[in-house]
């Protein structure tokens, strides 16, 4: 499903990975009722609120091109 390079959605601006034109992204927010806290299942793949929280993951494709970045998620609207 996602491929290398693993790019979180966090950390410092100025840093990580530099994007370059041709690279797919999958932007994954998760929006929480409670804390912003998480945890990871044994899975190494699911995700939940730490706090036990009712929490929303949503994703949004976006592809680096020449003219800025160009989304895919097919329900997005220009």
């Amino acid at each position: 499903m996602h491929e290398e390079p693993q790019i979180p959605n966090y950390g410092k601006p100025g840093t990580g990975i530099v994007l370059e034109e041709g690279m797919v992204l999958a932007i994954e927010p998760m929006v929480t009722a409670g804390r912003h806290a998480i945890r990871v299942a044994d899975d190494h793949w699911s995700i939940y609120s730490q706090d036990g929280s009712l929490a929303a993951h949503f994703e949004f494709t976006v592809a680096v091109t020449e003219n800025g970045p160009r989304i895919l998620t097919p329900w997005h609207e220009e």
